[in-house]
């Protein structure tokens, strides 16, 4: 559920204890400053946070807004860190996870499902699939939450997001205030929505197809079969690394300029899928950062195609940037 963001305020240079304290006050769920980041995303690599916040409710993320603004200190989002890469300095502000509390499914009648933006999307297909709703098996490929697969328009399989959306709640970092946005004012693209940077997905309406649950048990059972063969599940991995060129593959590219035989430190192209890095204990987010420039710049320079990083960048990783 990545989104990012900054809030120029008059105590720029406050103390991390007033931070700590001025959130404690205002938030019911976790407030852990110093926390690993490392330990939230799934290439386990990274430095922390200023402060961890683990938001339960709308005015958590009140208060979290309100915080940010007042101290001048960015915030971030992160979800299950399955799309993240985090600078080895950490994070110099408030890292936003949402709890139990933005979690729930709820069967509207008519194809309709309302969940929250916490599920994960690969036990919420299950969930669907169990209450006879097809369509949306796909899901059990991506491991991340649902709020991150709204923003991020995640897919698999021939599916994305943008196929079952009917609308999404937010809210505002800037103004605490909950919004309701209908699919069609999402701006979904692939890989991409046009939902600002401040406004957090806290749950969202899906629209599925009736179908029967063994079968579409079954169907989860073969997508996870053919991932346990073709990519690294068993590593430390962000997902795809690159988002596809229009009518290409960039796996396909990747291997073809020698990904594969790729490794900086302790990251390496996975030999499963070149699209894919995997790290090792001891490796760094600069280790992984370096791979990732060294393909891209193999890959352009042999076929003229500049790859899109899908894995967000969070922090300052001093080499000069990375951009899209």
């Amino acid at each position: 559920m990545m989104g990012t963001g900054t809030a120029a305020g008059p105590e720029a240079t406050a103390s991390d204890d007033a931070l700590v304290s001025a959130l404690r006050a205002g938030v019911v769920g976790e407030v852990r400053p110093g926390a690993s980041l490392a330990e939230l995303t799934t290439l386990r690599v990274g430095g922390p946070a200023r402060v961890l916040v683990v938001a339960e409710r709308d005015d958590d993320l009140a208060a979290v807004g309100t915080a940010c603004r007042h101290h001048g200190v960015p915030w971030t989002v992160v979800g299950r860190g399955s799309n993240m890469l985090v600078a080895d300095a950490g994070w110099p502000g408030v890292a936003v996870q949402l709890g139990r509390g933005f979690r729930g499914l709820e069967d509207g009648g008519d194809g309709r499902v309302r969940a929250g933006a916490a599920e994960p999307l690969p036990a919420l297909a299950v969930r669907v699939a169990e209450a006879g709703y097809g369509g949306f098996a796909w899901a059990c490929a991506v491991p991340g939450t649902l709020g991150g697969a709204v923003r991020m328009n995640a897919g698999a399989h021939g599916g994305q997001m943008a196929d079952h959306l009917v609308e999404v709640d937010v809210v505002r970092f800037s103004s605490g205030t909950r919004e309701t946005w209908p699919s069609a004012a999402l701006g979904l693209t692939y890989r991409h929505s046009a939902l600002p940077d401040d406004a957090v997905v806290v749950d969202a309406t899906l629209r599925l197809e009736p179908g029967s649950p063994d079968d579409l048990k079954r169907e989860i059972r073969e997508i996870r079969g053919w991932r346990r063969e073709h990519q690294p599940l068993n590593e430390p991995n962000c997902g795809s690394v690159f988002t596809n060129p229009p009518d290409d593959s960039a796996g396909r590219l990747v291997e073809a300029v020698g990904g594969k035989a790729l490794a900086v430190g302790g990251a390496r192209i996975s030999d499963r899928h070149a699209n894919f890095i995997v790290t090792s204990p001891g490796a760094t987010a600069t280790d992984v950062r370096a791979l990732i420039r060294e393909v891209r710049g193999r890959v352009e320079e042999r076929f003229g195609i500049r790859l899109r990083p899908e894995v967000a960048m969070l922090g300052d990783f001093r080499d000069g940037g990375l951009d899209p």
